[in-house]
């Protein structure tokens, strides 16, 4: 991978690990935060996208369309998962988790539906991030398997977890398609994929738009902060496979954030983080770098 790419990634993953920090702040007010955060990102980036369309010359057909539409619709999904995950369960669940799942969906797919071979490096990298996950949700005391149950948050966290990772594989093959085949700009792909997401929340927002604006009170500065960094995170992330670093390693490169995370959610949020989590986290980022190599 080139160090530009490189760079770009490490970059982002700090930057993702901090919006996140930020929305798990924001965790109870649910929907009414995606949808302000999503049309504060649109206003943030309109001046970029306008001097990228200027600068940049893009074919508006057919793949481009369906690809900014598909990349939309997961990306709410991702969105709403996300928020809801972090409504029920610590930020150092959930995250990880999330974070770490995406390259294990990917490669579980490959494996059973395209028929690529299961390479030993690639079997253990499986069996780290299973392994990782595992950790993060007994903390070390497996007799939790036993209380798991829907009001538990640990469960709660790996459950909404694991949804989000395996959106998080969606969009990351989606958009991938869109920047290396289709040559989307970046900044482009982001923002209309942005703006399907606004469109698709208007219906219900317009019915909910007093309950959204008491929702929100006292919160619109942590959506301004979700608004300017997410896409940022991603948009750096999207440069770098634009510089030609390929999915299969920027994917796992990406995925550093975990500890981060982890890390901002026992320092900052207080979370009860024990040493089984924190290698839980550990485990997780081993099985993504082997799946990115394997």
């Amino acid at each position: 991978m080139p160090l530009s790419a490189l760079g770009l990634v490490i970059l982002a993953a700090f930057i993702h690990a901090s919006w996140n920090l930020v929305a798990k702040r924001a965790a109870h007010v649910g929907a009414a935060f995606v949808f302000a955060y999503t049309l504060l990102g649109a206003a943030l980036y309109l001046p970029w996208l306008v001097w990228e369309i200027v600068h940049t010359p893009i074919t508006w057909d057919g793949p481009v369309l369906v690809c900014i539409a598909l990349s939309g619709l997961i990306h709410l999904a991702y969105s709403l998962c996300l928020q809801r995950g972090y409504r029920v369960a610590d930020l150092s669940v959930v995250y990880p988790v999330a974070r770490g799942t995406g390259p294990l969906w990917s490669s579980c797919a490959a494996i059973l539906l395209l028929g690529e071979p299961a390479t030993p490096t690639g079997l253990s990298g499986i069996a780290c991030v299973v392994g990782g996950i595992l950790l993060i949700a007994t903390q070390g005391q497996w007799q939790r398997f036993r209380e798991f149950s829907a009001s538990n948050t640990i469960s709660a966290g790996v459950r909404w977890g694991l949804l989000t990772g395996l959106l998080i594989a969606s969009y990351t093959i989606v958009d991938a398609y869109g920047v290396k085949v289709l040559l989307i700009a970046p900044v482009i792909l982001d923002w209309c994929a942005n703006a399907v997401r606004f469109g698709m929340l208007i219906p219900w927002a317009i019915p909910q738009r007093q309950s959204i604006r008491q929702a929100m009170r006292g919160h619109w500065h942590l959506a301004f902060a979700v608004a300017l960094l997410a896409p940022l995170s991603y948009i750096l992330v999207l440069a770098a496979l634009g510089l030609g670093g390929p999915v299969s390693l920027v994917a796992p490169a990406r995925e550093m954030s975990m500890m981060v995370g982890a890390l901002l959610g026992m320092i900052i949020l207080r979370e009860a983080v024990n040493g089984w989590r924190l290698l839980g986290c550990g485990l997780l980022m081993v099985g993504v770098i082997l799946l990115g190599v394997g």
